[in-house]
């Protein structure tokens, strides 16, 4: 879509994450602008869908949502947000009548979406295929630009798309709560920059980081290497035998189970390099207020949790200091921008020509969206397990992705750079983590080797 001067509806400063996002600009079609920062998901949809009322129901939403018709301009020391107009979002219908194997066809249909290019200059920052199998079977996948959107918006864009579409089938108004926009979170946020409460976060960042780094994976391949990048998604499944008692050591701990697969995931990490203080950079909602709970937005906020074990014995004891580590960073979550004004050093460890980092993320829904609009029930696609050789692009690095499926066994994908890393050794990391979870984590009072 072109966009004219006088088509542009504002001009808005951008939000901590988009000037993070904004370091790993290139000004090319690859980074976090690019073609390839995608995110997805998808629905299976019981009963008569109506096409064209599908279409209105998208115009809807980007309606709604300001975030999905929102230039970044980043022209050298000049960026700010544009909010245009809304437009037609991109929807493609396929006839999907002779699939014989639809849950194959729907992960087919995501890790298209993923693989996809669609940069962040192409508004709006949304796509979708409805896929029909046949008259009361049918899949929606949403394509949207990551920039833009997060994991908890992916679940609010459904939602917000079944009651315009319910409305429009009814001739009635969409029953959504009111909306803030983006923008209002960016005001918000810069307005409180300097606020004590921000002051005391800062402090306890520089004094928490103090001396330390990232954790440094090595890679396979030198950067200097100059080969070709793309991110290569490794899907897998980790059996409930050995996910059950995550849930077991949590409980008896106090602990969430994202507490307890990290702490798992860092003794990990300390077998591999011999390390005892690590620190493994995750993620946040970076929804801590909740006006901005029905905003589709780019809130997601990149955290780094040090953790010393160093005299640890057990399992145990690396849970309760992880809960510990965990619990501080929540209370004391600000920008990573802001956190980075306190420890410069703090990436050295990963941009080198032969390590980088890999971030941590076990991914869980603000709610569970599966509900109807009318006659027409969707149930959010959850499962995946079929790997791809290219997908949403991971600026640098990897991600290392864990989510609990319904029946209990973990659902994990495993993000790289294929110009960095072999397949052979994110699969060796997950064989390891199923080693780890077997050898502590169902032992929690063993001796750690």
């Amino acid at each position: 879509m072109s966009i004219s001067e006088s088509d542009l509806a504002d001009r808005v400063p951008l939000s901590f994450n988009q000037e993070f996002l904004c370091n790993f600009d290139t000004g090319g079609d690859d980074g976090p602008f690019g073609a390839a920062y995608n995110i997805v998901s998808g629905w299976r949809l019981t009963g008569p869908v109506d096409e064209a009322t599908v279409r209105l129901a998208l115009f809807d939403l980007v309606e709604r949502h300001e975030t999905l018709r929102t230039l970044i301009v980043n022209n050298g020391d000049e960026r700010y947000q544009q909010i245009v107009p809304a437009s037609m979002p991109e929807l493609s219908i396929l006839d999907l009548s002779d699939v014989v194997d639809r849950d194959l066809k729907v992960e087919q249909l995501l890790n298209d979406g993923e693989a996809g290019k669609h940069t962040a200059r192409d508004l709006p920052l949304i796509r979708a295929v409805l896929g029909r199998f046949d008259a009361s079977d049918s899949v929606l996948v949403f394509t949207a630009h990551h920039s833009a959107v997060d994991e908890w918006s992916l679940q609010l864009i459904m939602r917000d798309f079944a009651g315009f579409y319910q409305a429009r089938i009814t001739g009635t108004e969409a029953d959504l709560p009111p909306v803030a926009q983006y923008r209002e979170f960016t005001a918000k946020e810069l307005a409180a920059a300097d606020s004590p409460a921000v002051q005391k976060a800062q402090d306890y960042w520089r004094d928490k980081l103090a001396g330390t780094r990232l954790h440094a994976t090595p890679t396979d391949h030198l950067r200097s290497a100059g080969l070709p990048k793309n991110t290569s998604w490794h899907r897998f499944l980790i059996d409930s035998s050995l996910t059950a008692p995550v849930h077991v050591v949590a409980r008896e701990t106090r602990c969430s189970p994202f507490m307890a697969l990290l702490a798992a995931y860092k003794v990990l990490l300390h077998k591999q390099s011999g390390s005892s203080d690590i620190v493994v950079p995750t993620f946040t909602s970076g929804r801590n207020d909740a006006r901005f709970h029905a905003t589709v937005g780019s809130f997601f906020n990149y955290v780094p949790l040090r953790t010393d074990f160093t005299g640890a014995t057990t399992f145990r004891e690396v849970l309760v200091r992880v809960r510990a580590t965990c619990l501080e960073a929540y209370k004391h979550d600000i920008p990573f921008g802001q956190i980075m004004a306190q420890a410069p050093e703090l990436m050295a460890s990963v941009m080198t020509d032969d390590h980088t980092v890999i971030a941590f993320q076990v991914v869980g829904s603000p709610f569970i969206a599966d509900d109807t609009a009318g006659e027409l029930k969707y149930t959010g696609v959850r499962r995946r397990v079929l790997s791809q050789a290219e997908g949403g692009d991971v600026p640098d690095g990897a991600l290392f992705q864990l989510g609990v499926d319904p029946s209990g066994d973990l659902v994990g994908t495993l993000g790289f750079n294929s110009n960095l890393f072999d397949e052979s050794t994110m699969t060796g990391m997950v064989d390891q983590l199923r080693d780890i979870l077997a050898t502590y984590v169902a032992n929690p009072d063993a001796p750690l080797a």
